[in-house]
């Protein structure tokens, strides 16, 4: 079901039922600041088993959450450069890779302890993940595809493999999220998106590109 959140009327309703499809174990597609992403309870391993079915990659997912309180509770211990950047850039498109915390009860895939967290500068996606706790999201497309700009292109790849699509128009600025690991002693740069390594450096001076310079 597509629900077009640009009506306020549909918009309740689509929130309302992406917040029971989650809770459920079921698929969603929303908006986010970047690209349209496929969504589901981090915390149930069978929607996090379906997402990477309807994606087709096994690869591990990120987790969106809708509050920065949220990140206390996921990782192991956080870093003073985690919290500075966390500051400068939540919510927006900035992906941090954190030492998870031992205790919780997931199934992400091969993540060697890790977990990439971003909390989205979205209305929809906030409004949803503030209800549902943290969702592994995806991009939503096929791999191999293009990513989906809206939530209409993202049910013309994965179908009725989603129980709730909200639309909420193109994607304004579909570049992908930077990614920093903050795993070791100095924080690295993984990937280069919409947070440039320029600014990167105004919070966290002694971070490391992608060459480890």
């Amino acid at each position: 079901m597509l629900y077009d959140c640009r009506s306020l009327e549909d918009r309740d309703r689509g929130i309302a039922a992406a917040i029971e499809a989650i809770k459920n174990g079921e698929l969603v597609v929303l908006p986010t600041d970047t690209v349209y992403g496929i969504g589901a309870d981090a915390f149930t391993p069978y929607a996090v088993k379906a997402l990477a079915d309807a994606k087709g990659s096994q690869q591990a997912p990120p987790v969106l959450i809708g509050s920065r309180h949220t990140l206390d509770g996921l990782v192991f211990s956080l870093p003073r450069a985690a919290r500075d950047l966390v500051e400068a850039f939540w919510p927006g498109a900035l992906t941090i890779v954190l030492e998870h915390s031992p205790s919780l009860a997931w199934d992400l895939g091969d993540t060697s302890g890790t977990v990439a967290v971003r909390m989205p500068l979205h209305p929809v996606a906030l409004e949803v993940l503030r209800e549902t706790g943290p969702m592994a999201v995806a991009s939503a497309n096929k791999i191999g595809q293009p990513a989906a700009l809206t939530a209409e292109e993202a049910r013309d790849q994965l179908g009725y493999g989603v129980r709730a699509y909200l639309e909420a128009g193109p994607a304004v600025d579909p570049v992908p999220s930077t990614i920093v690991d903050l795993t070791g002693d100095v924080p690295r740069l993984l990937r280069q998106g919409a947070v440039s390594m320029e600014k990167l450096r105004d919070v966290v001076p002694d971070i490391l590109d992608e060459r480890g310079v």
